[in-house]
Parts: structure tokens; C-alpha cells; sequence
């Protein structure tokens, strides 16, 4: 059984979606570790700042599903999707990886880019995943974060008691 990992953000009622979103998780699957959460400013837009976290699911459910289970649990929250993609969110729940997948296409795309690019994505994940490869490029996680030189991106640890 594959792990996916599990990119979580919010900055609209941020504590409240977050526990919301992981309670919505350990639905779907054994929640393995959660990584510590992050607050950013806004991407992209001019907003309030974003908490962000990543979780490591053990799931059965295969990726295309659990993609659209994510969704289908961001829009129960309130997520709007016909919105500029750097806006404000509710809710966002991103499959980040999938097992070794590779796939990029209208319904999926694993591994997501935003893994090198994106410190509050990139970051957390590091935290849990450190270890693992990237499945295109190879190179481990943990060396990705390592190699970040973005000094716009802050990212900075929050007390956050994630209720599980």
C-alpha cells in the first residue's frame, strides 16, 4: 500500500479547516505523521497568511479517488475553485506524492510541481518525508529543502495542537 502524502493550507478560519481537514483525512486512511505547522505570508496575492502542514497517509484508496475525495472534502468546506489560483482558501488539501508515481495529467498531478518551488509545501514535507526520492528527479527530499534559496518564502513554526 502506497503513501501518500498530504500538503494541507488554510487562511480563513485557519485553525478551525485545518483540524477540519485532518479530521477528514483519518477518513480516508491511517494519518501516519503530520508534520509541524507553518505560517507564510500569502503566494502570489496580497491576503491574510496561510497556516500550512503535510501529512503521511497509508491508504488504499488509489490516487485518481483519493484526488477526487480531496476535493470533494475541500468544496464540503467551503473551497472555491473558480477563483484565480492564488487567492484566498478555505481549505486546501494537495496530493503532493503518491507512492513513485509519476503522472501528469488533467486529473492528476503527482508529484506536484509546488514541492520544488513552494517553501510551504516543500518545507513540511521535508519535516516527514525528508528521506524519500523525488520520483522524477531523484534526489531526496530533505536535499531539495536544503538547496532552497528563496529568502522571499519565510516560513515559520506555530504552535498548532492539530487535535489528533
Amino acid at each position: 500500500m502506497p503513501s501518500a502524502y498530504i500538503g494541507i493550507g488554510s487562511n480563513i478560519a485557519r485553525d478551525t479547516n485545518i483540524r477540519a481537514g485532518l479530521k477528514a483525512l483519518r477518513q480516508l486512511g491511517s494519518v501516519m505523521v503530520i508534520s509541524t505547522v507553518y505560517e507564510s505570508k500569502a503566494f502570489g496575492f496580497d491576503g491574510d497568511n496561510f497556516y500550512n502542514l503535510a501529512v503521511a497517509l497509508e491508504t488504499d484508496i488509489d490516487a485518481p479517488t483519493l484526488n477526487a475525495m480531496l476535493h470533494a472534502i475541500e468544496q464540503k468546506h467551503g473551497r472555491e475553485r473558480k477563483v484565480p489560483r492564488f487567492s484566498s482558501r478555505t481549505l486546501d488539501l494537495d496530493l503532493l506524492l503518491y507512492g513513485d508515481m509519476v503522472r501528469h495529467d488533467a486529473v492528476l498531478d503527482v508529484p506536484r510541481g509546488d514541492i520544488t518551488t513552494c517553501a510551504f509545501v516543500l518545507r513540511p514535507l521535508a519535516e516527514i518525508a525528508g528521506q524519500l526520492h523525488h520520483p522524477e528527479s531523484g534526489i531526496r527530499i530533505s536535499d531539495i529543502w536544503a538547496a532552497f534559496d528563496r529568502p522571499e518564502q519565510q516560513t515559520w513554526p506555530v504552535a498548532f495542537n492539530t487535535g489528533l
